[in-house]
């Protein structure tokens, strides 16, 4: 499979109200436009970095509108290769990222909330995302959900072909539907426009203090 650049986001990254504190306007349920996309909230179980649900049972993967048209559009596609999309995380709420903060407190990888924007999930703009084959069964890739090791870098650069295919694939579905790519983390994708979507104060800070944003879920 052809290899390609995903362009580099530069930035980052209860039940949910049908309007998000942060986000600031209306959310809408991913599989409400595209039933065939899996959902697997790994914050609504225990298989995830603090171990215990996050999220109340029956949560749904909540985005913007435009979001959530992308991501119909990266299923279209990745249907026709036999493959389709399962969501690990959408919108985030705010309380939740602190409980992620305070559990890990490693500002690599998790965006402290009360620093700048804070996560671009509590936006409503950025979601996690690996493949299913055409069972809906998981495929092989890089690594897990919230591995932060190298092996969760977006370039694969392993010894398995398969694992290399799947997440270009993935890499090249979410690119033509409009998302950029993260450099720490191949599931992470974020609608490309981003920043249209922030508050103007948010939006100015996020312009300012760009060359800091390092990528953080």
């Amino acid at each position: 499979m052809r290899r390609f650049n995903v362009p580099l986001i530069a930035a980052m990254a209860v039940a949910l109200p049908p309007l998000a504190a942060n986000a600031g306007g209306p959310l809408v349920d991913i599989r409400s436009v595209d039933p065939t996309i899996i959902v697997e909230l790994r914050y609504a179980g225990r298989n995830n970095l603090v171990g215990y649900p996050l999220y109340p049972s029956g949560t749904c993967a909540l985005t913007r509108p435009e979001v959530a048209s992308g991501l119909a559009a990266a299923q279209a596609f990745l249907r026709r290769y036999q493959f389709g999309l399962k969501i690990w995380d959408a919108y985030r709420p705010v309380a939740v990222q602190e409980k992620l903060w305070h559990a890990s407190h490693n500002s690599d990888y998790v965006a402290n909330p009360e620093i700048g924007v804070g996560s671009l999930h509590s936006w409503g703009v950025a979601i996690d995302a690996t493949l299913v084959d055409t069972w809906n069964r998981p495929v092989r890739m890089p690594s897990d959900f919230d591995d932060f090791t190298p092996a969760a870098m977006w370039r694969y650069v392993g010894p398995h072909a398969d694992v290399r295919a799947h997440v270009h694939l993935l890499q090249i579905a979410m690119r033509n539907a409009g998302f950029w790519g993260l450099r720490t983390e191949w599931w992470h994708f974020t609608i490309a426009d981003w920043q249209k979507y922030l508050s103007n104060q948010a939006a100015r800070t996020a312009q300012v203090s760009g060359t800091q944003w390092r990528g953080k879920l």
